[in-house]
């Protein structure tokens, strides 16, 4: 890696870099996250059930899951900036191609090629951030593309969901332009980013590549902690829109108002990660994040006032704004050579997290005891995942200072 690479950016390309990648996962969280609240729609739409509305998200899910586990390794052998705008173009164009169909076929298959252009994309912002950004800036920068997700759910699905007033067309053209305009301009404003190593790429390399990040022990427990909370987390959000349409008569558009509660929260969350992570320390601030987000889903389960479940679900996702780049960092500390395998590895965790939860969720919903038993789902997968990272994160040094460490 180059001399460049390793230094800090001036306070000017910071910025541009940060705003760049949080352009970025905002239009990648609103596709990823604008499904849900429009799935009453599409069920009459499409004429399709309950059940079959959760394989749109899992489409999306399965097909980003599965093509992160080879992206990953590939790009750790590319330049980022080419399989980051190689992703971008993919995702703009197969997201617009969502809004020209009536068939459920034709939709499936359109999200599941959005998700594996995503699955190319989005891991190249999480690597990229220790490649261009000092080492006492990672938690802040990987705040700032945190954000970009949160921002999605607070502006991206709220507008989203007006739009699908109209057409439920138009939220996936209006996308896909965006994600194309954003491409135009990480393709001027984006320094290369190449490869930290000159291995050449094999079927045979990337096994021991994975073969090697599952030598430790703690690497394993972490992505098994890391799966149950985003496990967790998108089964109650897959059939969140479902279960307010059903059980609260809110439309679309309510649903988007709900869903920029959410957004605001996890954007609070991941602003102030950086500065709860120093006072209390990552072990205390994930034991505290995860135990507040189970307290408020037994309001969430128990409570009937719509106002009490939004307030409920603003804190939760402001735990979740502070917990997700944690864990993000907690999974990347220990691999520094492999940060577009670690990315990847996580986000295809976190997809088919989402896959299993929509399905394991779509079930539960229909035949079991509809969104309260999904919540109880959630609750135990938080709890195991909390069991599981605190028998991990022993030290209570921050990840800012830990990663120092590693690069000096």
């Amino acid at each position: 890696m180059s001399n460049t690479m390793n230094q800090p950016h001036a306070a000017s390309s910071f910025r541009t870099i940060m705003s760049l990648f949080f352009a970025t996962m905002f239009i990648i969280g609103t596709d990823t996250f604008i499904v849900s609240p429009m799935l009453p729609t599409l069920r009459e739409v499409l004429h399709i059930s309950v059940e079959q509305s959760g394989w749109l998200i899992s489409a999306y899910a399965l097909g980003y899951a599965l093509f992160a586990l080879i992206a990953g390794p590939l790009s750790d052998r590319l330049d980022r900036k080419s399989c980051l705008l190689g992703g971008m173009l993919g995702f703009s164009l197969f997201t617009a191609l969502c809004g020209s169909t009536t068939s459920f076929s034709l939709l499936f298959a359109y999200r599941a090629l959005a998700g594996i252009s995503a699955a190319i994309a989005s891991p190249q912002i999480w690597a990229s951030i220790p490649q261009l950004v000092a080492p006492h800036k990672i938690i802040k920068a990987m705040g700032a593309a945190t954000a970009g997700l949160a921002v999605s759910q607070c502006l991206g699905v709220p507008l989203g969901s007006l739009l699908a007033a109209s057409s439920w067309r138009l939220p996936f053209y209006a996308i896909g332009v965006t994600a194309l305009l954003i491409t135009i301009i990480l393709a001027l404003k984006l320094p290369s980013i190449p490869s930290a190593t000159k291995q050449r790429s094999s079927l045979s390399s990337l096994g021991r590549q994975y073969r090697a990040l599952f030598s430790r022990r703690s690497t394993t427990f972490a992505f098994l902690g890391y799966f149950l909370y985003q496990l967790g987390t998108f089964s109650t959000f897959s059939y969140l829109g479902n279960w307010l349409a059903d059980d609260f008569s809110l439309t679309v558009q309510q649903t988007g108002l709900f869903i920029l509660g959410f957004g605001i929260g996890n954007l609070f969350g991941s602003i102030l990660v950086s500065r709860v992570e120093r006072t209390l320390g990552i072990r205390r601030t994930v034991t505290c994040s995860l135990l507040g987000m189970i307290a408020m889903y037994v309001i969430v389960m128990t409570s009937h006032l719509i106002a009490f479940i939004s307030i409920a679900y603003a804190l939760i996702a402001l735990c979740g704004g502070m917990l997700f780049p944690l864990l993000m960092g907690t999974l990347q500390k220990d691999q520094p050579n492999a940060r577009g395998t670690v990315s990847a590895l996580a986000n295809s965790t976190m997809y088919f997290a989402t896959m299993l939860g929509s399905v394991l969720a779509g079930v539960l919903y229909a035949r079991v005891a509809g969104f309260a038993s999904i919540v109880v789902v959630t609750m135990l997968c938080y709890t195991a995942s909390l069991f599981i990272f605190r028998s991990l994160l022993h030290s209570p040094q921050p990840i800012n200072s830990q990663v120092a460490m590693q690069q000096k």
